[in-house]
């Protein structure tokens, strides 16, 4: 089953209609939130962004395949800090996060399945992950995927389980070097709702609930394929074991023409508070992972 097959188009000025948020809507999908302009502008920084490259995280999926990332958590005057702090961006989140506080950016990402050897992403929740950093309201998160390429099933584009972010927290353990999703209970849910494909243009956005189940298969393509994900928190959500502080501090907000504003547009600095992979707490063993069934 496709996007197009299970969702409308939703205008960012109208994300919530009738009191409903994230969490009675399982997806919002925005066609061209931004332009081929803004998107080239991005990606041409992408491609040559020294600290992305430096900083990437290479996490093998249970098959021994690498799939590449670089996640920072406080959002710059850099290109991805223009695009992550827009008004487009923090009004929809705004609009669907369950909280009237001021939305703040816990992290964003940088996406890179490169052609033949990109691996994939298990079955999981966004929240498998946060709830070992003790965030407390799930329906006070959402992540956002902006495509700066276009994703398709040729390319391993995101697959998600319509309506799944109503079952709840899965239990989640390891998955080669990721979190994956007790796999009884993602088979469940897979009897029960439907599969859909997220094939994306460049420029397409996806905003979706912290418990939605999600993965995507390996870029066994030719062509790349990447996105920015950026993820956002209410402040009146804490974390308990959290050490940064951007989940807590409100955005402050850019025009959404600021990429195309800008005069020089830049890449990540060497001060941007990049995560090392052995600081993340949802990799860290806990004891209970070996229980749960990931394969």
């Amino acid at each position: 089953m496709s996007l197009s097959q299970t969702t409308k188009y939703y205008e960012t000025s109208s994300f919530r209609r009738a009191g409903e948020g994230i969490s009675s809507r399982w997806i919002c999908y925005c066609q061209e939130f931004f332009s081929a302009q803004e998107i080239g502008k991005l990606y041409e920084v992408a491609i040559d962004d020294e600290q992305m490259r430096k900083n990437a995280l290479d996490l093998n999926d249970k098959s021994g395949f690498k799939t590449k990332l670089s996640l920072w958590f406080t959002p710059g005057d850099d290109v991805y800090g223009l695009a992550t702090r827009s008004e487009r961006m923090i009004g929809g989140a705004a609009q669907l996060l369950d909280s009237d506080s001021p939305v703040c950016h816990f992290h964003s990402k940088l996406m890179q399945k490169e052609p033949k050897v990109g691996g994939a992403w298990e079955w999981h929740q966004d929240y498998g992950y946060w709830y070992k950093n003790q965030f407390m309201f799930p329906d006070q998160m959402l992540s956002v995927m902006l495509a700066l390429t276009i994703a398709n099933q040729e390319n391993g584009c995101l697959q998600v389980i319509k309506g799944s972010h109503k079952l709840g927290r899965v239990n989640h353990g390891f998955s080669g070097e990721q979190v994956g999703a007790d796999m009884i209970f993602v088979e469940n849910a897979l009897k029960t709702m439907d599969l859909v494909y997220v094939e994306l243009n460049a420029g397409d956005a996806l905003f979706f609930h912290a418990n939605l189940l999600h993965r995507s298969a390996p870029n066994l393509s030719d062509y790349a394929r990447w996105s920015l994900i950026s993820c956002y928190n209410a402040q009146s959500n804490p974390a308990y074991n959290e050490k940064t502080f951007s989940y807590l501090t409100p955005v402050e907000v850019v025009s959404d023409s600021a990429i195309l504003d800008a005069k020089d547009l830049v890449g990540l600095s060497e001060n941007t508070d990049l995560l090392k992979k052995e600081d993340d707490p949802a990799l860290k063993e806990t004891g209970w992972e070996e229980e749960v069934e990931t394969n």
